[in-house]
């Protein structure tokens, strides 16, 4: 399943794409909730990885608005369970990733993304 946290990490690899390629635009999707063990240790340590920006915006084009729009310098127990349900417990089953660059589009298949590129693409 792509959960967020994933597609935090994704990024559009078409030849000649190598700017403004991050992150991918969910189109036309569709989620399931899943819930998933709190570990705090787990939410806070990954934080620093994450492109906060991408995340508020994936989480709008997913349906939640439950994060701050800037890094909140202190992070409260109902902050870190907000960041944990929006990396963790939100899947897309269906859909697709655009690359705002290039206009490449990923499909979202039963959860799985079609990251693969055709020959042509393949930089």
């Amino acid at each position: 399943m792509v959960r967020l946290i994933t597609h935090n990490l994704l990024a559009c690899h078409v030849k000649g794409c190598t700017s403004n390629n991050f992150p991918l635009i969910f189109q036309d999707v569709q989620i399931e909730l899943q819930e998933a063990e709190f570990n705090t240790d787990f939410v806070t340590n990954i934080l620093p990885r994450l492109e906060w920006g991408a995340l508020v915006d994936a989480a709008k084009l997913v349906g939640d608005t439950s994060l701050p729009p800037e890094r909140p310098e202190m992070m409260d127990d109902d902050l870190l369970k907000n960041i944990h349900h929006v990396l963790l417990e939100i899947h897309v089953v269906e859909g697709a990733m655009i690359c705002p660059n290039c206009k490449h589009s990923y499909p979202i298949s039963n959860g799985i993304p079609n990251m693969l590129l055709a020959e042509h693409e393949i930089g």
